[in-house]
């Protein structure tokens, strides 16, 4: 009896990839165990690193981060001091720096105009705060490990959400040039969720800070009174203000659950564009690739067929001029190259240094992706993210090795031992360097974001005892594996490259092929940057995986085109080629890393420039590998299966 085997139809599969991102965003795994309370007992609000986000005139002034108790803010501290909260490796290299805090929360417990302690602020700390007020720096909190927000309305789809993060002061909304109000006051209102009716499981579900500026007077803390005026921090030289903090805490019940306590924080603007804008880039990407590849394949077949027939024919046994009466001529096009179309190109040492490091950037993404994407990285579990990719790429060494060896093998390479030495150290030493120097400025003016001393020797640490023996192990085995045999021998003296038209020169088609895979990628290439520098929750992974697979495609076959038009020019100069051309992708990126700063940020400062333009360069490299290394895998495998199908005397 025989089974039947049904195919699914293409409009099942287009409706299956079209709900991976709703998927994504309506199912996660929590990063944490969720936490019961007593009524009365007390929950924990811990305080994370100040960092900025828009102003009131929505561009960024800043990319630094300032810890929370610093110094100049004079904000109150818990008796003893503040102590630390134990952090993952990838929330510290975030610039999450988590502490203990003076407030006093406790279940089902209100308070009301509670007073924390007072500050008095000279003219130097009160420059520095009304400067971070004008930046628009905000207040980050976690009580229960869940960020304190602010309830905001989305104008456009009228829905409500939660902010994390609230102002650290306010301008005056009369007046642009008139005084900042700094926030001495704070009304906290808590969500909790009853576990199945029950009194004594009770769990934290929502937090909301709404930040006043109130300049009591003595000691009459009234919080309440909407009369009261707002804080001033006087930058006189013998002046000083002081200023009261006070906060009040309001417990409300809510009928959320603990497992979905986070959908309130995963908000998408302009959804409708989102899905407009993806939709547009995945139509026009695929009928661009649907195009090239019939066009590509089908002069193939004709080229094919042409070559084929040629060698069956004898010439100098034709009599007159019959063969060329029916068209068979003399070799032209791609097959004139044969001989020399697998000769060893330039460097190929430093090539294959990138190829290896290119595949291992490649599968630590797309595996990257595939996790996120089933939600195992919950922003519940707070630098999951950084954690995962740090784990995966020490991991995927091997992979890098391995590729790196056998690629160099089959391009004949000599130097072996300084393939498998630079393979694991040339990439991440230029990562680690320009990390390094841009941690430096992070170092200087005293950022939270800067990276301690002791978490880069960790990572100095995973990198020579880890990270480098897996890569040995790799190359040790690509080394030992069969080089990938060219279908074709190679002449001893090269041939001579014709002069090629002004779109095959390297620059110009440099320039066409690095536009497409860029244009696949970058309307979530915007929400993502805006979600790094603007300190927003990015979630979308399913958005995410549909452009990289849009990118990979759409890189693989423009490549390819470009590579079988320089063969017909009788250019076999194509591993570099079109390893530079698929790469040129990065290229764009980093010019509309440029674009984004001077349209959404305005940062008056030497060092946030250079900390924004440095690592704009340092992501725009890593992706020039990896769509380098895209270009170049796809490219050689048309080569190796176009010349495999002609028969070569």
């Amino acid at each position: 009896m025989k089974s039947k085997t049904f195919a699914p139809s293409w409009g099942a599969l287009t409706s299956a990839l079209l709900a991976l991102p709703q998927l994504s965003a309506a199912f996660y795994l929590p990063g944490v165990a969720p936490t019961s309370y007593k009524q009365g007992d007390r929950v924990p609000l811990n305080v994370n690193s100040i960092k900025p986000v828009a102003a009131q005139d929505a561009l960024l002034h800043s990319v630094m981060s300032y810890d929370y108790y610093n110094e100049r803010f004079r904000f109150c501290q818990p008796e003893g001091g503040p102590t630390y909260v134990s952090e993952s490796l990838g929330s510290i290299l975030f610039g999450d720096r988590i502490m203990s805090s003076p407030f006093e929360l406790h279940m089902m417990k209100n308070e009301t105009c509670k007073k924390l302690c007072s500050s008095k602020y000279d003219m130097p700390s009160a420059h520095f705060v009304n400067k971070r007020i004008m930046q628009g720096y905000a207040l980050n909190w976690l009580v229960d490990g869940l960020p304190a927000g602010q309830h905001l309305l989305d104008d456009l789809t009228g829905t409500t959400f939660y902010s994390p993060g609230f102002a650290m002061g306010t301008i005056s909304t009369t007046d642009p040039d008139g005084p900042t109000f700094f926030n001495n006051h704070y009304d906290i209102v808590i969500e909790y969720h009853k576990v199945n009716g029950k009194e004594d499981q009770l769990r934290v579900v929502g937090v909301i800070v709404q930040p006043g500026s109130k300049a009591y007077k003595g000691d009459n803390l009234e919080c309440n009174d909407n009369q009261t005026p707002p804080v001033v921090l006087v930058e006189d030289a013998n002046a000083e203000t002081e200023v009261t903090f006070t906060y009040s805490v309001y417990w409300t019940e809510s009928p959320t659950p603990w497992a979905t306590r986070w959908d309130k924080y995963l908000h998408v603007f302009d959804p409708k564009i989102h899905w407009f804008s993806l939709v547009n880039s995945a139509v026009v990407v695929i009928f661009l690739t649907v195009t090239v590849t019939s066009v590509l394949f089908r002069a193939l077949k004709k080229d094919i067929a042409r070559y084929n027939r040629l060698d069956q024919i004898n010439l100098e046994d034709l009599s007159g001029t019959s063969a060329l009466e029916d068209g068979v001529q003399e070799d032209s096009g791609w097959k004139l190259v044969h001989g020399d179309v697998f000769r060893t190109p330039s460097h190929p040492l430093l090539l294959s240094v990138f190829l290896g490091n290119g595949a291992q950037l490649f599968v630590m993404t797309g595996f990257t992706i595939c996790f996120a994407l089933l939600g195992f990285l919950s922003p519940s579990n707070r630098g999951s993210l950084g954690t995962i990719i740090l784990f995966l790429y020490t991991l995927l060494s091997f992979v890098g090795g391995y590729v790196s060896a056998r690629v160099y093998k089959s391009l004949n390479g000599e130097k072996w031992k300084l393939n498998i030495g630079l393979t694991p150290l040339l990439v991440p030493s230029i990562v680690f360097s320009t990390f390094f120097f841009l941690n430096l400025f992070l170092w200087a003016n005293g950022a939270a974001g800067a990276v301690p001393f002791t978490t880069m020797l960790v990572i100095i640490g995973i990198w020579f005892v880890i990270s480098i023996p897996i890569s040995v192990a790799g190359s040790w085995l690509g080394f030992r594996a069969q080089p990938v045999e060219p279908p074709v021998r190679t002449n001893q003296i090269p041939r001579q490259i014709p002069p090629a038209t002004t779109y095959l020169k390297p620059l110009p088609s440099m320039l066409l092929v690095g536009i497409l895979p860029f244009g696949a990628i970058f309307v979530e290439l915007y929400f993502i940057m805006s979600s790094i520098w603007f300190s927003k929750i990015y979630y979308m992974f399913g958005f995410l995986f549909l452009c990289y697979g849009l990118m990979i495609i759409t890189c693989a076959a423009v490549t390819v085109l470009m590579v079988y038009f320089l063969l017909c020019a009788e250019n076999y100069h194509w591993q570099w080629r079109s390893f530079l051309a698929a790469g040129m992708s990065a290229g764009y990126i980093f010019a509309n890393a440029l674009i984004y700063l001077l349209s959404k940020l305005s940062l008056g400062g030497l060092s946030g420039t250079v900390l924004y333009i440095g690592y704009s360069a340092l992501l725009s490299f890593l992706f020039f590998i990896l769509t380098g290394s895209i270009g170049f895998f796809s490219s050689w495998w048309f080569v190796q299966k176009i010349y495999k199908s002609i028969k070569i005397d």
